[in-house]
């Protein structure tokens, strides 16, 4: 039976709109896990073959796909109309789509560090090592205590990050910088950010930060602040073109280790230079610094029981 036949044959128990979800959802790697319980035991077989490698499945002909699954070349096509696709030219194609974002995270799991038993073991903390020697070794001090300088000196600091781990950066940066009394906001809402940038005068200071300073509305929001000659100070890898667009570049490269459910490690490269930025900045305002820090000490202090002392920066 040829693909145009099976077509032509409805599926009683296929709802109808399978194609439509298809056609909507071109993650068709989804489709096959979550329509699994519903295919017949021969379906489940093309199934189990694509799902263990989805490039041979994309690369492979029909009889090919065929021969791995040990099924006939008419239930191919079956299970491709199964799950809502128009036929295995469709399929294929949407399959490809699916690979988009690469086949590590279509991998088997790693195998388990040799000493603590766990695979994810020497995926974090050497990571963690890597970046902090990679933020030590690429960041310039120039630059950073000329970002430093612009901070200590800003009327106002407002802080941009969108979407992941940026956002909880630039929380953690206003965190950081609020302790030495520098008037600092952080924002994560790109309308927020395009709305604040438009009230920003010189001498205020944009800080954006992006993992991979290409996120159009951290860039359009920054450029904005520069037209209204706000000054902008950026935490995002090199030669993009949010490093570009800014006053001030913390530029760091983090080669990523290839293990999708850990932890991004430039994380940890643009924690440190948040930190390594809030220091700088503390130090450039010296006395009125620490003078803000001990009244947040001292009521604080006064604030809780037992004489046990906060850690100094927090």
């Amino acid at each position: 039976m040829t693909d145009a036949d099976a077509q032509g044959r409805e599926r009683p128990d296929q709802p109808a709109i399978a194609s439509e979800q298809a056609a909507r959802i071109p993650d068709i790697i989804s489709l096959v896990k979550d329509s699994y319980p519903d295919l017949r035991p021969a379906e489940r077989r093309v199934a189990d073959v694509v799902l263990d490698d989805v490039q041979f499945a994309v690369d492979a002909s029909n009889a090919a796909l065929a021969q791995r699954a040990q099924v006939s070349e008419p239930t191919v096509t079956r299970f491709c109309r199964a799950i809502g696709c128009e036929g295995v030219r469709d399929f294929k194609l949407k399959l490809a789509q699916s690979l988009v974002v690469g086949a590590l995270y279509l991998s088997k799991p790693q195998t388990a560090n040799a000493e603590s038993g766990l695979p994810f073991w020497s995926a974090v903390f050497e990571e963690a090592h890597r970046a902090l020697q990679e933020v030590e070794r690429q960041i310039d001090p120039a630059q950073l205590q000329r970002a430093a300088e612009l901070i200590a000196k800003a009327r106002q600091v407002t802080v941009f990050g969108l979407g992941g781990s940026s956002s909880a950066l630039a929380m953690e940066t206003q965190n950081r910088l609020f302790r030495y009394g520098i008037t600092v906001s952080a924002h994560s809402d790109p309308y927020l950010m395009r709305m604040t940038a438009s009230t920003l005068k010189p001498g205020d200071v944009v800080l954006a930060i992006s993992a991979t300073g290409r996120t159009r509305e951290v860039i359009e929001a920054v450029e904005l602040a520069r037209h209204y000659r706000a000054s902008a100070i950026c935490v995002t890898a090199p030669d993009t073109e949010l490093a570009r667009a800014c006053d001030v570049s913390l530029t760091v490269a983090i080669p990523e280790y290839p293990d999708t459910l850990k932890p991004t490690a430039s994380r940890y490269a643009f924690l440190a230079i948040v930190d390594l930025l809030a220091a700088a900045s503390g130090y450039r305002l010296d006395g009125s610094a620490r003078e803000t820090l001990r009244r947040i000490k001292y009521n604080i202090q006064l604030h809780r029981a037992g004489k046990e002392m906060e850690p100094l920066g927090d």
